[in-house]
């Protein structure tokens, strides 16, 4: 069993185990973890016991309140990098080579635009670091917050409408 199996079985156990005000706050958390985020959040939470609307209000909350601290951090960072950058004249460093989701990524942006890349990035990579690349191309804070607000909320409502069908399904058959 891969990492992230293991991460969301144990969190699904939790949930279960602890008291219903609480299971939100646990859904919340694993919406801040990447590769978990909203659209594996909620669905812990359906199979936990929670209301679909709960877990999916809970994963997204997590997931942006996540996004909103990797928004305001790299925003800091590639302000202090611009304005470092601007006064050194060394030549510049090679750039690492991008891992393939990176790239996959970066196709997104230029063929669709930070609406398309934020939409079609969790496909991808996780928000988080879709946000950091974002804003570290200079786009504006509050432009990726928007959508990155939007992709979580269209994500995690896939997810958690997907799951409670098919947890219905099974308990209706």
């Amino acid at each position: 069993m891969n990492p992230i199996e293991t991460l969301v079985r144990n969190f699904q156990d939790l949930v279960a185990q602890v008291p219903d005000i609480v299971q939100p706050l646990m859904v919340m958390v694993a919406g801040a973890i990447p590769f978990i985020e909203g659209e594996g959040g909620s669905p812990i939470g359906v199979l936990g016991g929670i209301h679909p609307i709960v877990a999916g209000i809970a994963a997204a909350s997590g997931n942006f309140l996540c996004v909103l601290a990797v928004v305001l951090l790299s925003s800091r960072v590639r302000t202090t990098a611009v304005a470092r950058r601007a006064r050194q004249i060394d030549t510049p460093a090679e750039p690492k080579p991008e891992s393939k989701g990176r790239q996959r990524f970066r196709r997104y942006l230029v063929r669709f635009g930070v609406p398309g890349a934020s939409i079609l990035g969790p496909l991808a990579i996780p928000t988080q670091f879709t946000s950091a690349i974002l804003i570290a191309s200079g786009t504006p804070r509050g432009w990726v917050l928007l959508w990155q607000a939007v992709a979580i909320v269209l994500w995690t409502t896939v997810t958690t409408t997907l799951m409670w069908i098919a947890v219905n399904t099974v308990i209706l058959v």
